[in-house]
């Protein structure tokens, strides 16, 4: 599979849906490991698929759930949904053992990219790349999505360079087997895309793969209430119940 395209350029075909079984390119570790491999099969089945388990000291503790439906879209009945799907498998598997605050959110804007369908999608503008290994002797690049070719098996990522120095190639290509993150850079041309889309899906439009980058929907957080240790390490306390945090102006539940 193929993909070219330039900064604007118009699409006449509808994106095709996302296969929510299309493996990642960038995956956890640790903890957030565990997180992720308890959940994802949940995800698939309610319609959605996981793009990133974080895992870190805001408020506390805080498991972040990042994920998407089949159109790269997400609604805060979405995250409402999410959030009472997996909540009980957390508690029953309870991967983390310290009091948490659940947020499930959207990928946003500048987006994560961890599959090669979202470099696809994202064809024409600027990422930022870091690479596990150095390509001509650097790691880290920013640069405008030339093509992702994927027809040999192997994924390959040819980038504009925008931070190319003066004797340094101009392009590069880059075997994404060998990411370690990446991520869209917040641009105008980014955000038109993004209300095209918002637009489209308003009126019911296919979306086109130049306006695939979907509005962040409002995060859904849930604190758990801590744990009550008693007797022995695998002894526990009954589970108090958190209450609910009223939502902000923007729809987040804090």
């Amino acid at each position: 599979m193929v993909s070219q395209a330039l900064p604007g350029a118009a699409a006449s075909a509808a994106a095709p849906k996302l296969d929510l079984n299309e493996p990642r390119l960038v995956t956890e570790t640790a903890v957030a490991a565990r997180v992720a491999t308890l959940l994802e099969p949940s995800l698939v089945n309610l319609g959605f698929r996981l793009v990133r388990v974080k895992i870190t000291a805001a408020a506390g503790c805080t498991i972040q759930i990042m994920a998407e439906d089949a159109n790269a879209l997400m609604s805060i009945e979405d995250c409402e949904r999410i959030h009472d799907a997996i909540s009980p498998i957390l508690d029953l598997n309870d991967p983390v053992s310290q009091a948490y605050r659940l947020e499930i959110s959207s990928p946003g804007i500048d987006r994560p990219l961890v599959r090669v369908s979202d470099f696809i999608r994202a064809a024409g503008h600027e990422i930022r790349i870091e690479m596990k290994s150095p390509v001509n002797g650097r790691r880290r690049f920013k640069g405008l999505i030339s093509a992702v070719d994927s027809a040999a098996g192997a994924p390959m990522l040819s980038l504009q360079r925008l931070d190319a120095k003066a004797g340094e190639p101009a392009m590069v290509d880059l075997d994404l087997a060998d990411l370690s993150d990446a991520r869209l850079v917040l641009t105008d041309d980014l955000i038109r895309a993004s209300l095209r889309a918002a637009k489209a899906t308003l009126k019911g439009a296919p979306v086109t793969p130049d306006a695939t980058a979907p509005e962040k929907a409002p995060a859904r957080s849930i604190t758990k209430a801590a744990r009550l240790k008693s007797g022995t390490p695998k002894s526990k306390g009954a589970k108090g119940s958190a209450p609910a945090a009223p939502a902000n102006d923007s729809g987040k539940i804090d």
